[in-house]
């Protein structure tokens, strides 16, 4: 599998790179027909909040799958969304192996 960090309003970090691509790969160990991801990683700052972004999109048979998180920090935010993904491809492999 194929993972593309990208930092916006942030600098680069390499462990968080490290943190999201052991998550990613674990996940692409239980669903082999992944085949790439795409991780976003955002910070905004306002007035009113400050919040940690990390969105990641999966290139996998059918329509990509898509899920996004904003909570305090990166980690909690990688979490929820890897969390959310797997719910997605659990429900794809269930489609898949009915169809």
């Amino acid at each position: 599998m194929t993972i593309n960090i990208q930092y916006i309003h942030m600098s680069t970090s390499e462990a968080m790179n490290e943190h999201v691509t052991a998550k990613l790969n674990k996940l692409a160990l239980k669903y082999d027909w992944i085949i790439s991801a795409e991780v976003i990683f955002e910070t905004i700052q306002n007035e009113k909040e400050d919040g940690k972004i990390c969105k990641i999109e999966l290139s996998a048979p059918g329509p990509r799958i898509f899920a996004s998180s904003k909570e305090r920090t990166y980690e909690l935010a990688v979490r929820n969304t890897i969390n959310d993904l797997e719910t997605q491809l659990k429900k794809r492999k269930h489609t898949y192996a009915n169809s």
